[in-house]
């Protein structure tokens, strides 16, 4: 574990102390805060022995740059369970399944992300190191302890890091609105690595040129594109009924 930094909000921290509280470096309440929420965390900190420090609500604002901390942060280290994507290939026991995320800037929605992907036990999340959004205090609230329990790689060339998952047998499908099958017609079998583009951008066009599948989502409305981490729920919940489909048949 390296490199310090701030999370916040009730979610985040209670899932980061249930899961590595050893990695609470001290937690910040606001002492106006006196409900049952704050009660539960005060005690949580006590049975793992984690220091917790009162303060006002000013603090936690310059501390965690926004107002919408819930009244609650914890200075923490940052977890790295994995050194590198490779790494973590090698330990499965199971086919892959990768979610890239290629540009996403809003911290919203890779913390939804985040989330879609603990739901449906993606291995790992992929993104570039530039021009993409990284795992902040507010990815860390809105993914609600996903950020902790999804491992996150953020790789210098997505495009290198593809052709590399591809070496390793992992399919590399993209989703696109002008993809010639639909989600709904195709088989999803083996390892794969499911990858979005930004949100109204797409994919960049090197990206798309390394997949092995383009694939739309079918829609019937009136809309044109869906939200990221909407898109990647429809199609990890594919991925899954699939998978849980062949697996009743034999």
């Amino acid at each position: 574990m390296t490199h310090a930094q701030y999370i916040f909000g009730f979610h985040a921290i209670t899932s980061r102390l249930r899961q590595h509280p050893d990695s609470i470096r001290e937690i910040y309440l606001d002492e106006n805060r006196q409900d049952q929420r704050a009660r539960d965390l005060i005690r949580l900190a006590e049975t793992t022995s984690t220091r917790l420090i009162l303060c006002h609500q000013d603090r936690l604002c310059r501390m965690t740059g926004t107002t919408h901390h819930q009244g609650v942060a914890a200075h923490v280290m940052k977890l790295q369970q994995y050194t590198a994507l490779e790494d973590l290939l090698d330990g499965l026991t199971e086919p892959a399944l990768l979610l890239v995320l290629d540009g996403v800037k809003d911290p919203h929605n890779l913390g939804a992300c985040l989330r879609v992907a603990d739901a449906f036990g993606v291995h790992a999340v992929v993104a570039p190191k530039d021009r993409a959004v990284g795992l902040s205090a507010t990815v860390h609230k809105v993914a609600s302890g996903a950020a902790d329990t999804v491992p996150f790689f953020a790789v210098t060339n997505l495009a290198r890091t593809l052709r590399e998952l591809k070496e390793e047998g992992i399919w590399i499908v993209g989703t696109t609105a002008d993809a010639p099958d639909a989600l709904d017609l195709i088989t999803l079998t083996g390892p794969i690595a499911w990858v979005l583009g930004a949100e109204g951008e797409g994919m960049r066009r090197l990206t798309r040129e390394t997949c092995d599948q383009l694939v739309r989502i079918p829609m019937s409305g009136s809309i044109e594109s869906l939200n990221v981490s909407v898109s990647a729920g429809i199609c990890l919940f594919e991925t899954h009924r699939q998978y849980s489909q062949r697996s009743e048949i034999s």
